[in-house]
């Protein structure tokens, strides 16, 4: 790669790591081609973007950023995940993914300019998504205007229902 290159894979990553809310970083060594197609798949389709990166040129990029925390962790091969607005998104696939190939290890993590540690990505990735948490809150604010329209419909209900009991009462 010459310096050009370089220099362009650098501010490229600037620019992404400045723009990002959460960002992983892992150790891909040992799996397989089909395996990392996989996980790129899923980590596209979820929004986010993931790479292989220099460490050198990663630890270049982080300076003056959000992820400035991450620079210890640029050791190994190392691949880099990216994520846009949902940052649960990437910590429950590469959580799973972790899981399941024993080869692909997480490293470390950052959101928001928090360092992550292993657990704590395992613990993000327990929360409910974004999509999930959205519908929790709608939910619960449609709940009292769903109780406030069941207890109207019901006086009128029981009302009939009284004028019924009352009716067959007499025809008795």
């Amino acid at each position: 790669m010459d310096r050009t290159t370089k220099e362009q894979v650098v501010q490229d990553l600037t620019r992404r790591l400045a723009e990002t809310q959460a960002a992983f970083l892992a150790d891909y060594r040992g799996i397989d081609v089909e395996q990392a197609t996989r996980l790129r798949r899923e980590l596209t389709q979820a929004g986010v973007e993931y790479r292989v990166v220099k460490n050198s040129l990663l630890k270049l990029a982080a300076q003056g950023t959000l992820a400035e925390e991450l620079q210890p962790y640029c050791v190994g091969p190392t691949a880099i995940a990216l994520s846009g607005d949902d940052p649960v998104a990437p910590a429950k696939i590469l959580s799973k993914f972790a899981k399941e190939i024993d080869a692909f290890e997480l490293k470390a993590g950052v959101l928001s300019g928090k360092l992550l540690s292993v657990s704590e990505i395992s613990a993000l990735a327990e929360l409910p998504s974004r999509e999930e948490l959205l519908a929790m809150a709608l939910s619960t604010m449609n709940a009292p205007i769903t109780n406030f329209v069941g207890t109207m419909a019901a006086i009128p209900r029981s009302l009939v229902q009284v004028l019924n009991a009352i009716s067959e009462n007499k025809a008795a």
